[in-house]
């Protein structure tokens, strides 16, 4: 260990510690990120994006049209994440207007509450009519406008990632398929039978036995075998 001369007097001296960092390298440190999550006291930003389905349902003459506004939070970093803040439905139909009114506030409420908002698509789909539910084009059967209403949001937090779409494994898209295949071909049978080569209309001919006996030129005769009740 080299000694070293002290030439001035000492005035002051301080302890240094391994664990210390230097005051210079404390400074140059990043400042650490504040990661916002959806809470009631976010204030709404002057532009939202916007997505809006339509409803046409056969038991109203008036379609339904359901904007959902979403919010993105941490915008530009790895925490961005998009989320719903608000809900608007719009119909001509004013026999909904006050459970349309009434809904959208209350699922509003809601997104904007925060937390996990996806229990309002289950919750959505278990109402049903009392008057029975309705069949969409597609063969798809919907319990009432509400649970479609709750279809439309589970779509949209899907687009949105905030739900899993819920798919098929290969088990169960493989009996699908085969079942389907099977299907078309009992009805490619059927229709090579049932399809009509004589007039609509004719009668059984009791030789032949074929519905193909018709009124011709005054008397009943057969377009199949060419039996005729005049010989």
């Amino acid at each position: 260990m080299s000694s070293l001369k002290i030439e001035k007097r000492i005035v002051k001296y301080r302890v240094g510690k391994p664990a210390e960092k230097p005051a210079a390298a404390v400074a140059e440190l990043p400042p650490k990120a504040t990661v916002i999550r959806m809470h009631e006291e976010i204030q709404r930003p002057e532009m939202l994006i916007g997505s809006t389905y339509k409803i046409k349902t056969p038991v109203s003459d008036h379609a339904m049209y359901v904007t959902i506004n979403d919010i993105v939070l941490n915008e530009g970093t790895e925490h961005e994440q998009r989320r719903p803040f608000e809900i608007f439905i719009n119909s001509k139909n004013l026999d909904h207007f006050q459970w349309i009114v009434a809904l959208t506030r209350i699922i509003s409420a809601v997104f904007r509450k925060g937390g996990d908002v996806t229990f309002l698509v289950d919750e959505l789909k278990a109402v049903f009519d009392p008057r029975g539910g309705y069949w969409q084009p597609g063969g798809k059967f919907m319990a009432s406008i509400i649970a479609e209403l709750g279809h439309v949001i589970e779509k949209h937090l899907q687009m949105i990632g905030m739900l899993r779409p819920v798919g098929l494994d290969e088990h169960q898209r493989k009996l699908i398929e085969t079942k389907r295949a099977e299907f078309d071909a009992r009805q490619r049978q059927q229709d090579a039978f049932a399809k009509p080569h004589f007039p609509e209309g004719a009668q059984l001919c009791n030789k032949c036995s074929t519905a193909a006996v018709i009124m011709m030129d005054g008397c009943m005769t057969c377009l199949n075998c060419g039996d005729s009740k005049c010989g």
